[in-house]
């Protein structure tokens, strides 16, 4: 039986092997047509979007957790579904988002990954009300004015959108600092503000959640002039429009239900004018997640054969003391008659 097992492993291992090297080359080929993104004509795409560099500005300071947005819903709530109404109707441009509290921060730099973008705004928050020491409206400045001047040097025929996202309220003491960007960095977008002339309430952000996951803070007190009230955040609009102003786009408010439509006729000047004009050009249906899914598939049967081959390496035999019996004693015997 081992000779015969022998001889049909003998007539079997060639074609085991020639069939391993099959699949690896089979694999080696779908990655290359992977990477060339093979696809066939068919949909379509909005013309130009793809040529946009677009920069979200939100403001993420703690009045913007105010609850004046849609019946009693934080002004963020509002900031989380512009974003994405927005970036659903320019398709394959490129996003970044840019927050600031009392300084600028880069979420996330230019992508036209969307749902980057969505994971990234769904958690966006305040910043821990403990450490809030007052904060300027234009705290992005120097930061958005680096990513637009990086953007421009290293995409000088993509134009450039700001949306600046907030509410305009100044809690530093000091006048905030124009933005102060070169002539040509931004070409089109808008400010959009959030809250009311009313105002609202703002929880605290703790930094920490209640077991269900809802924040279990208390509201903000306001302790100016003695009192212990809860502090109460208003929009201002005057200098959001100023705002608007110095990056030359147009300032629009956002309430609960405004159609978006509407709103981005209103931020539509300068760069996007065409992309109305042209509506939208042949596109292609892609195919190349089919090739990668099939190397995927090849790469998880080539790991098994790898772990099945690992599991069956020998390992090392374990060392025992010899046993000792009368024929392994000393040959004179004495081991064994002094074990006797």
């Amino acid at each position: 039986m081992t000779g015969r097992r022998m001889m049909i492993l003998r007539r079997i291992r060639p074609r085991m092997v020639k069939a391993r090297w099959l699949r690896r080359g089979l694999l080696v080929v779908l990655l290359a047509v992977a990477v060339v993104r093979p696809g066939l004509p068919g949909g379509s795409v909005q013309a130009a979007t793809a040529d946009l560099n677009v920069f979200f500005v939100v403001d993420t300071t703690t009045s913007m957790v105010a609850e004046d947005y849609d019946n009693g819903a934080p002004r963020m709530e509002g900031v989380r579904q512009d974003i994405m109404a927005i970036a659903e109707e320019l398709p394959g441009a490129r996003f970044s988002l840019i927050t600031f509290d009392t300084k600028g921060h880069v979420r996330m730099p230019l992508t036209t990954d969307t749902l980057a973008l969505e994971t990234i705004t769904s958690v966006l928050e305040p910043e821990v009300t403990a450490y809030a020491k007052g904060s300027s409206i234009t705290a992005a400045r120097q930061v958005l004015a680096e990513r637009l001047a990086g953007a421009r040097d290293s995409y000088p025929e993509r134009p450039r959108l700001v949306y600046y996202l907030g509410d305009g309220e100044q809690t530093s003491a000091r006048e905030p600092q124009p933005l102060e960007l070169d002539n040509g960095l931004v070409a089109g977008g808008a400010v959009l503000g959030y809250g009311t002339a009313a105002g609202g309430r703002m929880k605290e952000n703790t930094g920490l959640e209640s077991d269900d996951g809802a924040p279990d803070a208390p509201y903000v007190r306001d302790g100016s002039g003695g009192t212990t009230r809860d502090a109460v955040s208003r929009i201002d609009e005057a200098r959001l429009r100023d705002i608007a102003g110095q990056l030359g786009v147009p300032y629009v408010h956002r309430s609960a239900g405004d159609p978006v439509a509407a709103m981005m006729q209103q931020a539509r000047p300068g760069a996007l004018e065409h992309i109305q004009d042209a509506g939208s050009l042949p596109g292609r249906a892609e195919l190349y997640l089919i090739f990668a899914a099939g190397a995927f598939a090849l790469g998880l049967v080539e790991a098994g054969v790898v772990f099945r081959r690992l599991r069956e390496l020998p390992g090392a035999a374990p060392r025992t003391a010899p046993r000792l019996d009368s024929r392994s004693a000393s040959p004179s015997g004495t081991a064994t008659e002094e074990a006797r």
